[in-house]
């Protein structure tokens, strides 16, 4: 089952964020941040779930952003499943689902980044198979 988690439901994507983003820090560091920093910029929590367990098993932060180039486009900030339901559908379908909602929402792309290397072949695998494509290079540097 995919649904959004609302404010008062974050902790139930703790699990599958902090297996993706380790720097988040415990639950309440997670809850806190979410909830009283990047929420009110925009972020939203969607959350795949299997029966029998209060905790998502996958889990996509998302936001909607306005560009001069792209337009309003739905932007994946996170997505993380936990290590042992991988390979089973659980993040295309939050991708599916996050489509949908920026195609509600009048976006004209959906976009996400993913770090390079060996250990992000099967996401890269996932987003082509999804229609996407490399569409830029993202620069960064600490400050």
């Amino acid at each position: 089952m995919i649904r959004e988690l609302p404010v008062g439901e974050t902790h139930l994507a703790y699990k599958a964020m902090f297996e993706l983003r380790p720097a988040v820090g415990d639950e309440a560091a997670f809850v806190k941040r979410v909830d009283a920093v990047q929420r009110p910029g925009g972020y939203r929590l969607v959350a795949s779930f299997v029966e029998g367990d209060i905790h998502a098993i996958a889990a996509a932060g998302f936001r909607v952003v306005h560009y001069l180039f792209w337009g309003d486009t739905l932007y994946c900030d996170d997505l993380g499943t936990l290590t042992a339901n991988r390979g089973k559908g659980h993040a295309g379908k939050l991708i599916d689902w996050m489509i949908e909602e920026a195609r509600r929402l009048g976006c004209s792309e959906f976009h996400l980044d993913s770090g390079p290397g060996a250990d992000r072949i099967d996401a890269h695998r996932l987003y082509f198979n999804k229609g996407m494509r490399i569409s830029a290079y993202h620069f960064s540097r600490p400050v």
